[in-house]
């Protein structure tokens, strides 16, 4: 009887599990087989993925967030990396305020700061105003394509670089300090003991900082749907904006569907690439 305790007590979190997260997983991929005619859904077999192969707002809404991803997450990590280090080796007073002041971002509602950004970034908003003090003209932030995308990635750092730098900062906490004092005592300098101690602890943290970061650029939504809804001509379009219209501006389900599992495919591949080089610089 003793045996059976554990799971009595796992099995409502179990059913939950499989109710919430395993089987929308497992309708989403029936319905990408599906297609959708006055309301009945049929069997449509690949039509649905070979639609996918040549959309080409779908290759487009990829390219943005490929772009976000190349250019925003690498940013955003030495960023990150750069301010835990600072707090946990240069501040030795009010950690926790700092802490608290760059977390905050991440707990403030979407729509709240898209438009505060909007009026930052408008073009007679406070970034343009600073900028011709450096007799630079006025950007239109959301009427071409780079500025759009921009700004863009210049909110998301804002809003996740406090998330991945309280991580890392948890992670610097861990390293022993005999470590440092070990390498110190060799004649090492700082760059030698950031590059070699460091840099090799956190790895593990980096790398699965990078996955979350991975995972949510290419399913960016609030951003660009808020910011720009997507524009100008569908340069800040995103996949998971591009999935939002599909599935309730066409209200087409399935296609919807079936341009989801094409992105946890998508992401399931990065992963493994990047847990993979990983464990190939160990």
């Amino acid at each position: 009887m003793k045996k059976h305790i554990p799971y009595t007590f796992i099995l409502p979190a179990f059913i939950l599990l499989l109710i919430f997260n395993f089987y929308p997983i497992i309708e989403t991929i029936v319905l990408s087989f599906m297609e959708q005619k006055r309301g009945v859904l049929t069997f449509a077999g690949l039509d649905n993925y070979i639609r996918l192969f040549n959309d080409q707002f779908f290759w487009l809404s990829l390219k943005n967030s490929l772009i976000y991803l190349v250019i925003q997450v690498p940013i955003m990590i030495i960023l990150a990396l750069g301010l835990a280090s600072l707090l946990h080796r240069g501040v030795k007073y009010g950690k926790g305020f700092f802490r608290t002041s760059f977390f905050v971002p991440v707990v403030v509602d979407s729509v709240a700061y898209s438009l505060i950004f909007l009026l930052i970034f408008q073009e007679q908003g406070i970034v343009n105003y600073l900028l011709s003090f450096f007799n630079i003209d006025a950007i239109p932030w959301t009427r071409q394509a780079w500025p759009a995308r921009t700004m863009i990635m210049i909110v998301m750092t804002w809003r996740w670089l406090g998330y991945n730098m309280v991580m890392f900062l948890a992670g610097l906490q861990s390293i022993p300090e005999e470590l440092y004092e070990s390498a110190k005592l060799d004649g090492a300098g700082p760059l030698n003991i950031f590059w070699n101690i460091t840099l090799p602890s956190l790895k593990p943290i980096i790398i699965f900082s990078m996955i979350l970061s991975t995972n949510g650029t290419l399913n960016l939504f609030a951003e660009p749907y808020l910011l720009t809804g997507g524009g100008p001509n569908n340069t800040t379009l995103s996949i998971g904006v591009y999935i939002y219209r599909q599935a309730f501006q066409s209200f087409n389900i399935t296609y919807s569907a079936t341009i989801s599992i094409a992105v946890v495919v998508i992401v399931a591949i990065l992963a493994q690439f990047q847990l993979r080089f990983g464990r190939e610089n160990d």
